[in-house]
């Protein structure tokens, strides 16, 4: 292709988080594997002006996260096609690609429900869509199961020292007073993070009293907390493909979509905040706990039964009666949960995850698959990637 007829793209988005890194691997892909592209680009925080010549570039388009009212009207000025990344209250005509935040609360919420925690709270903050979208499916499918959410509200000024100190001791008074054992959702890492450090303010035990998840799955945030945060894993290399396609599209005079496209997160990588079985039976926790450590070495039910001191007939009644499913079923479910992961974020055959994850046959795997989670391991890792 000759230099001139090679699109011009800039990049607006984050290197400072991990979120926009992923997004950028994403697009180099993109370019790598479909088109040529010249791009500018050039190390950014979330809140980073875009540069004053953009009134007077001719490129081709423009791939943002945009963060202020003044930035998407320059943009909007421009006349650059552009795919908008960040979902926000902002006003533009924009498409957007990103994130499902309404499949991510009802993820979460999920989570702690599988694990017998019947007393819930969420950790919101309200300047963004997306916060409101993660919180709001999050209480949803809380509320759809019976159970009420208690909610605290971060502050936007919380992060100035004094505003901080002040607002952890009011959130370890919240936490104090929740009923216990409780699973809360942070709307973002940070926020999980700072709850974490409330909890121990509080002198209150993760996660045995108080079980987080928080969201984007920031590895340095995560393992830096004490103890290591879980969270939702976004699909962020996906987004930033389909982005980058999305936009070579629009560069080819071809119509925006009318609806927004989101792809659903990874799942949620499990750590110590949230690694924990809530039930008051401490031979049902045992016997679940066993379940989740060795479910996919390929266990059957007499090895939980080796292992804790219920009759068969009493693990099936008080599992049945605590989390609604008997102990084949959890030991299946647990091995396809892992399944999914390794479906989504790893190159590894049918036969190596089948393996992985206990099942001796490939087919079975399969076949077991289809039938609990609806679709055929391919379709699963088709719609992950």
């Amino acid at each position: 292709m000759p230099r001139s007829s090679i699109p011009h793209v800039a990049l607006f988005i984050e290197t400072s988080r991990s979120h926009g890194r992923g997004l950028l691997n994403g697009i180099r892909q993109y370019i790598t594997k479909n088109e040529e592209w010249s791009v500018f680009m050039m190390p950014r925080s979330l809140d980073s002006q875009i540069p004053d010549w953009i009134s007077r570039w001719k490129g081709d388009g423009i791939l943002s996260r945009t963060i202020s009212q003044e930035v998407a009207d320059a943009i909007a000025a421009s006349g650059i096609p552009t795919v908008e990344l960040r979902s926000t209250k902002l006003k533009h005509d924009f498409p957007f690609l990103g994130i499902d935040n309404r499949a991510m609360g009802r993820m979460v919420a999920e989570h702690f429900l599988e694990r017998g925690i019947r007393h819930f709270g969420v950790y919101e903050i309200g300047i963004e869509v997306y916060f409101e979208e993660r919180r709001d499916n999050y209480v949803q499918t809380i509320q759809n199961a019976g159970y009420e959410v208690s909610a605290f509200s971060a502050s936007e000024d919380s992060e100035a020292p004094r505003e901080w100190e002040k607002h952890q001791e009011q959130m370890a008074n919240w936490l104090r007073g929740l009923p216990k054992p409780v699973g809360i959702m942070a709307c973002t890492d940070q926020l999980g993070f700072w709850l974490l450090d409330a909890c121990e303010r509080a002198g209150i035990s993760v996660p045995d009293e108080v079980a987080v998840v928080g969201v984007e799955n920031d590895e340095i945030l995560c393992m830096m907390a004490r103890p290591p945060l879980s969270s939702v894993a976004f699909n962020s290399s996906r987004i930033g493909y389909e982005a980058a396609a999305l936009l070579s599209r629009l560069m080819k005079g071809e119509p925006a979509p009318e609806e927004p496209y989101l792809i659903n997160p990874l799942g949620i990588v499990t750590r110590q905040s949230s690694d924990v079985v809530a039930v008051e039976n401490p031979e049902l926790a045992l016997a679940l706990r066993f379940i989740r450590e060795n479910a996919c070495g390929g266990i059957q039910v007499t090895d939980i039964l080796n292992a804790v001191p219920l009759s068969r007939t009493a693990l099936e009644r008080q599992m049945k009666s605590a989390i609604g499913r008997s102990p084949k079923a959890e030991i299946i479910r647990t091995q396809l949960e892992r399944a999914k992961e390794l479906l989504a974020s790893t190159d590894l055959s049918l036969a190596q995850i089948s393996q992985k994850v206990g099942f001796r046959h490939a087919q079975h795997f399969s076949t077991t698959f289809k039938e609990k989670i609806g679709e055929t391991p391919g379709v699963y890792r088709a719609k992950m990637h």
